[in-house]
């Protein structure tokens, strides 16, 4: 077998600065996410806000619809960095974003960026017009923007213009790829005439949000076709598992061929649901993948006839909801312990071999086993727990290899 396991080479593409985070030009790919709050609720969105940057959101985008959302800005800004909360703030403008920033000068500055969709900042001869006072705001404040297309606002005098060409052409495409290419060049034709008007490469950040399919095909043809910083996103995911699959699917092999310079999962919450759980999802993806770290992994076998116990589940979320809530100090108290990997097997057939392969890993005994469960340390077998105490004794035990391998006396040995 000669085919890589690794994803292609990143594609090259041009830095851009978002706050104090770095998008593009080699950087980690990083993960983005959105308030659902109304942003006029100061108190809300500082909350939510807050929550998606404990939750590992490096970028967090807020909606700015009207005057009391824009003049509410500053105000979210201020008290979050009160809290010690300097994520940075996208703006997020549709229709009357020329207005907003323009009336709200406060709200320009205190965002970090702004995005703007093409197909609907103007329309007629307004639309030059409206996108060139939010670009020259930009400027202006010195500010990038993410010029963002969407299939379900493209741009009508565009699409209609390559229909009408594709209808002429002799050998015509299918409606669906004419759509994909007005997706296309609507992302860079407003790129260039952001550049145009006076805004640097390195302010530009381009997005093309459709459908699965659609999305893969759209965002090789941009990555091939410039070297803008992109941003990666399904429109219409969905709730649940279904949005989970369409976005992971979808942004999984764009990212396999190198595209992709900061992603967010987009996630029809749940009523009353967790808006934290995109982030989850876009960390988990990342990781998966083998592009971040954010977090020690847990691996557990899914369970079979041959282990009818509940032991090996339960011992599986114990030590990954122990890990998930000890983490916010972990990563102060030991770095580097997000790259750990945790074992949690349930019985003889692949639990030994899946324990080694793990830095420390706990094979449990299947329904007939003998009532024993050993402990593999780097890959060798360390010791084997029986009783009734198995669980807390393997929990000491990855305690104790934590401190043992991340903690300041392991620190202190590879400094001298």
């Amino acid at each position: 077998m000669t085919q890589s396991a690794a994803p292609n080479e990143r594609r090259q593409s041009v830095p851009v600065r978002v706050g104090n985070v770095q998008v593009g030009g080699g950087a980690p790919i990083v993960v983005q996410s959105m308030t659902n709050t109304d942003t006029a609720d100061v108190n809300a969105t500082v909350g939510q806000v807050a929550a998606l940057a404990r939750a590992g959101s490096e970028i967090v985008r807020i909606t700015v619809d009207r005057e009391e959302a824009a003049a509410a800005v500053p105000h979210i800004k201020e008290r979050l960095l009160k809290m010690n909360v300097d994520v940075p703030l996208v703006g997020d403008f549709h229709y009357i974003g020329h207005t907003l920033l323009g009336n709200h000068p406060g709200c320009a500055e205190a965002l970090d960026k702004y995005r703007i969709n093409p197909g609907n900042v103007g329309f007629g001869k307004k639309k030059d017009t409206q996108f060139s006072s939010i670009v020259e705001m930009a400027i202006k404040h010195n500010k990038p923007v993410r010029i963002g297309a969407n299939w379900g606002s493209l741009d009508q005098e565009l699409l209609t213009k390559l229909m009408d060409e594709n209808t002429a052409s002799a050998n015509p495409m299918d409606a669906r790829a004419v759509t994909r290419e007005a997706m296309v060049q609507s992302a860079l034709i407003s790129g260039a005439r952001a550049e145009e008007i006076g805004l640097p490469r390195d302010k530009i950040i381009l997005s093309a949000k459709v459908s699965a399919q659609d999305l893969i095909a759209v965002y090789l043809e941009l990555g091939r076709r410039s070297n803008y910083a992109i941003h990666l996103g399904l429109t219409e995911a969905g709730m649940g598992s279904k949005g989970i699959v369409a976005s992971s699917a979808a942004l999984g092999v764009l990212m396999q061929q190198g595209i992709g310079d900061t992603i967010r999962i987009s996630l029809t919450p749940e009523p009353g649901g967790d808006r934290t759980l995109e982030v989850k999802v876009a960390q988990e993806l990342l990781q998966t993948m083998g592009f971040r770290v954010f977090v020690p992994l847990v691996a557990a076998c899914p369970g079979c006839g041959r282990t009818t116990s509940t032991t090996f589940q339960e011992l599986a979320r114990d030590i990954q909801g122990f890990i998930h809530d000890s983490m916010p100090a972990w990563k102060t108290q030991y770095p580097g312990v997000e790259a750990l990997n945790v074992a949690v097997m349930g019985c003889i057939v692949n639990g030994p071999g899946e324990s080694k392969h793990a830095d420390i890993g706990i094979s449990l005994p299947g329904t007939g086993e003998t009532p024993a469960a050993p402990v593999f340390i780097d890959g060798k077998k360390s010791v084997t727990l029986r009783g009734p105490t198995v669980a807390a004794d393997f929990k000491k035990m990855v305690i104790d290899y934590i401190e043992r391998r991340y903690g300041a006396g392991a620190r202190q040995t590879a400094a001298e």
